[in-house]
């Protein structure tokens, strides 16, 4: 039986366990990336491990989302990351150079090898054939220690294309189409595997994008074959030398298929407030907007931002409406100039900001109250554009750009445009000089770390019995924007837990953090796909900061799955679904803790109610020695002993 696409990526870098779907599996790390959101707690936990360097063959330090620099917090961050980085052999971008997910793709994406990042959507690299995921950061510090990482072997989706897009429907529309079948918890424990004779009529950008907003629908991965039309992307970006072909064998076995037509989909629009909320655009064309942003890691490459001026090449942008383009790196913006299109964009009206991922995840750029903004990136959660009481629309550029001309959601095939093609440079503009070198082993140089920077704060060991209070019951599709929020307010203050769990919850119930303090211990319970969304690991660790100890859910999305393990915290599934109906916010739960063993139930004794809720763990056992521990770090140093 022939392989997979995945599975010979996971092959190229398996190291533990057997490729055998539901395996715990462990797999070598070749490259990892870290912003500046996560890259300051990732350092500090590599720091903690005790190592002088890295032990990957590439690590790269983005500064690509805390860019606003209101007041110390940010520049000082960025500082440290310089500093550090430097020390430990790992690159660090200048402010601003890009966003990662676009950098990375150009400048060091290799088919064939494995990229773990502390970001969910470090799976855009899947885009030219590599094995890229998402995890916490303290993950990535493993990595960069040169410890396998694990994780369940995933069952493979072949998502087969056929036919050819139509104009003025681009990409981005894909992958909105896998949302709306899979839903944003169908993809669990799965990889997408791109595959049929749709595929060579897209280019590496668009592959890249359909791969990265994989990670709404929770897949591990999504993957494309590594073929011709990558060969052609290398080239161009003066980096033949890394292409290999990477294809499936004729005869490999999936587990699922969908098939998409390409040639049959139309515009469509993810309304507020998920990305698997997916319409047809006409549907809801009509609807005042408030504001445009073009750009995010999702549709910030050179295509986008061409196409984006096609549309808007001698029209102006609605006087109602605020629109601001945020190109994807220098290469992006410099392409653009170079073929008129930042000209065309200005002299329509659109506000060209900085080279980051900016207002996508709320750090800027926020939207009026009440306002409705369509964006291109990736997410559209609660709260996560900076006001709360705002609806964010996720679309194509081309939905995007005809409807800043409107002041309403609009199909851009409806503005009698004429066509137009995407022809990719046959060679790039190439400018590293945002890449700032470590400089030899300087283990004695100083660090700077700016008054916010905390210490990693200590955590005990899970002791034998958990009691407490239900401090707050949430549904299904709890993202980690709900648990600790997005925005200019919230993300330079992730570096300090005692700071930021002050908000865990804030967008969901404001009273949770104090209840919690006083409380001391206690548990959250919650529905289906608990702690969907992004990478932080700030919303396993403030929780856990505050007294939480443990979660009881109905199931776990992957990353923070991984991230409570990672700071002790004990995931509970309910073995019987119905039974969440049994628990309320404000009861009193206690469970027998004293022995933590891969595939044992337990029994929550609801002391308010006087009834028994049986649970288990999701857990290797592997994975509840490190929870006994009281956290990976703490299990390290047992371990070193």
């Amino acid at each position: 039986m022939g392989l997979t696409v995945a599975e010979k990526l996971i092959t190229a870098s398996l190291v533990d366990g057997e490729m055998k779907k539901g395996n715990r599996i462990g797999i070598h790390i070749t490259q990892t990336l870290t912003h500046d959101v996560t890259g300051v707690m990732t350092y500090l936990e590599f720091e903690a491990i005790g190592l002088k360097r890295i032990k990957t063959d590439l690590s790269v330090s983005y500064i690509d989302h805390n860019i606003l620099q209101a007041d110390y917090k940010n520049p000082d961050d960025h500082r440290f990351l310089m500093d550090i980085t430097s020390k430990f052999g790992i690159l660090c971008t200048k402010p601003a150079s890009g966003i990662c997910h676009q950098l990375h793709l150009e400048r060091f994406a290799q088919p064939g090898k494995s990229l773990l990042g502390s970001d969910s959507h470090t799976v855009n690299a899947g885009g030219v054939g590599m094995l890229a995921i998402g995890a916490g950061g303290l993950d990535i510090a493993m990595a960069m220690a040169g410890e396998p990482f694990y994780f369940k072997m995933p069952q493979i989706i072949k998502v087969m294309l056929t036919g050819r897009l139509s104009p003025f429907v681009s990409a981005k529309n894909v992958i909105l189409e896998v949302l709306r079948r899979l839903t944003v918890k169908g993809g669990l424990n799965t990889i997408l595997e791109y595959a049929g004779p749709g595929i060579k009529t897209l280019n590496v950008t668009e592959r890249a994008t359909i791969c990265n907003m994989g990670a709404e629908a929770g897949a591990t991965t999504s993957v494309f074959p590594c073929d011709e039309v990558a060969r052609y992307w290398f080239k161009a970006q003066d980096r033949e030398q890394h292409w290999q072909p990477i294809v499936a064998d004729d005869d490999a076995v999936y587990d699922q298929m969908i098939e998409i037509n390409l040639s049959e989909l139309e515009p469509l629009i993810a309304l507020p407030h998920q990305p698997d909320n997916v319409v047809p655009v006409r549907e809801v064309a009509g609807v005042e907007i408030d504001q445009v942003m073009f750009g995010g890691c999702t549709n910030s490459s050179l295509q986008d931002v061409l196409s984006i001026a096609h549309v808007l090449n001698g029209k102006h942008v609605h006087g109602n409406v605020d629109t601001g383009l945020y190109c994807g790196s220098r290469q992006v913006m410099l392409e653009a100039i170079r073929r008129g299109a930042i000209d065309k964009l200005i002299c329509s009206g659109v506000r060209i900001m900085e080279m980051f991922c900016g207002a996508c995840n709320g750090m800027g750029f926020a939207p009026p109250s009440k306002g409705k903004s369509l964006r291109t990136g990736p997410r559209n959660f609660y709260g996560r554009c900076g006001t709360e009481s705002a609806d964010v629309y996720l679309a194509s550029p081309e939905v995007a750009a005809a409807s800043a001309i409107t002041g309403k959601i609009t199909d851009p095939r409806g503005l009698g445009l004429s066509g137009w093609e995407y022809s990719m440079p046959a060679k790039f503009v190439i400018d590293e000089s945002m890449f700032l070198q470590p400089q030899g082993f300087l283990d004695h140089s100083p660090v700077r770390r700016g008054p916010n920077i905390k210490p990693l704060p200590d955590l005990e060991a899970v002791p034998g019995q958990l009691s407490g209070e239900t401090l707050i019951k949430v549904g299904d599709d709890i993202t980690t924007d709900h648990i600790v929020p997005a925005g200019a307010h919230f993300l330079p203050i992730r570096c300090n837990i005692p700071e930021v769990s002050k908000y865990v919850f804030k967008v969901v119930d404001e009273s949770f953090p104090e209840r919690a303090r006083k409380a001391g211990s206690g548990f959250i319970v919650a529905g289906h796909n608990y702690g969907q969304g992004s990478s932080r690991e700030q919303a396993a660790l403030a929780p856990r900061y505050l007294g939480i100890r443990a979660v009881i859910a109905k199931s776990f999305a992957r990353i923070h799955l991984a991230n409570l393990v990672n700071f002790g915290l004990i995931p509970f599934i309910l073995v019987n679904e119905d039974e969440f109906e049994l628990i309320d916010q404000g009861d009193t739960l206690s469970i027998d803790t004293a022995i933590l063993k891969q595939g044992m139930k337990y029994l929550v004794h609801n002391i308010t109610k006087n009834q028994k809720i049986a649970v288990e763990t999701p857990l290797s056992q592997a994975e509840l020695d490190i929870i006994r521990a009281g956290g990976r770090l703490n299990w390290i140093r047992l371990n070193q002993r």
